[in-house]
C-alpha cells in the first residue's frame, strides 16, 4: 500500500504542476535562461516532496564544491531515485541525459525538455551523435547536466564500468566536470523487489576538474579517475 499511494501521491503533485508548465512553455528561449532557476525549482520541489514522503533521509556532504556556472556533473547510478535525489538536493539548476522512452510520460517529459534534458536512442547512432552535440550545446549555453557513464543502474552498492563517451559533453563544451557519489537508494526501491521503503541516503560532492587540468588528459584517463574516486568514497562509507 505504501508504494501504491507513492507513486499516486507523485502523479498528483506532477499533474498539479500543469498551469506552471503551460506558463513556461509561452516565454521565449532568452526568457527561459534568465528564469533558469525559477523553472527549475519545480522540479526541485516535486522531487523533494517525493523523497520526503517515502521517509527517506538525505545527507549531502561536499556542496562547497559546487561551481556556480554550468558544469558536467559525474554520478554513478544505483536506483531510480538517483535522479530525484539529484534534482532535489544538489541545489543547481540540472538537466539529465535521459533515454527516449521517458518522452513518453506526460507532463515529466515536458517539464524535463524546459529544465535543458537531452534524450538519447542508444540504439541509434547517428541520432546520439546529434544529441551529444546539443548536449554540449546546452553546456555552453550556460546549463548544466548530470550524466551516468555506468549506463543502467547497478541496483546495489557496486559501481558497474564507467564508459568515457559521455565525458566528451564536458571537454568538448570546456566546463568543470563535477564526480558525484551516490549511496543508498537501491535501498528505496531496487533493493525491496519494487516496494519503496524508507531509507538513508548520502551524496559526495567532489571537487570540480576544471578544464585546464582535464585538457592534457584523454577521457579514458579522465573517467578511470572519476570511477576510482566514486569507488573509494563508498568503500570509505561501508568501512564507516
Amino acid at each position: 500500500m505504501r508504494t501504491l499511494w507513492i507513486y499516486t501521491y507523485a502523479a498528483i503533485i506532477v499533474f498539479n504542476t500543469l498551469p506552471k508548465l503551460r506558463k513556461v512553455k509561452k516565454l521565449s528561449k532568452e526568457e527561459k535562461f534568465n528564469q533558469q532557476e525559477e523553472i527549475f525549482q519545480t522540479a526541485q520541489q516535486v522531487s523533494e516532496k517525493v523523497i520526503k514522503k517515502t521517509k527517506t533521509t538525505v545527507e549531502v556532504h561536499g556542496k562547497e564544491n559546487l561551481p556556480d556556472g554550468p558544469a558536467l556533473y559525474v554520478a554513478n547510478h544505483q536506483g531510480l531515485f538517483d535522479i530525484l535525489l539529484l534534482l532535489g538536493y544538489l541545489d543547481r539548476p540540472i538537466g539529465f541525459i535521459a533515454k527516449k522512452e521517458i518522452k513518453r510520460l506526460p507532463i515529466i517529459s515536458s517539464w524535463m525538455e524546459e529544465i535543458g534534458c537531452v534524450f538519447i536512442d542508444r540504439a541509434n547512432k547517428r541520432e546520439a551523435i546529434k544529441v551529444m552535440a546539443k548536449g554540449i550545446e546546452n553546456l555552453k549555453d550556460g546549463y548544466s547536466l548530470v550524466i551516468f557513464p555506468e549506463g543502467t543502474r547497478s541496483k546495489g552498492a557496486s559501481l558497474k564500468e564507467f564508459k568515457a563517451g559521455s565525458l566528451r559533453l564536458g571537454t568538448k563544451a570546456k566546463v568543470p566536470i563535477v564526480p558525484i557519489a551516490i549511496d543508498g537508494t537501491y535501498h528505496m526501491l531496487e533493493g525491496n523487489d519494487g516496494a519503496i521503503k524508507p531509507a538513508h541516503v548520502q551524496m559526495w560532492i567532489h571537487k570540480p576538474i576544471d578544464p585546464e587540468v582535464y585538457q592534457t588528459q584523454k577521457n579514458v584517463e579522465i573517467m578511470e579517475n572519476i570511477s576510482e574516486e566514486i569507488r573509494t568514497t563508498l568503500l570509505k562509507n561501508t568501512k564507516e
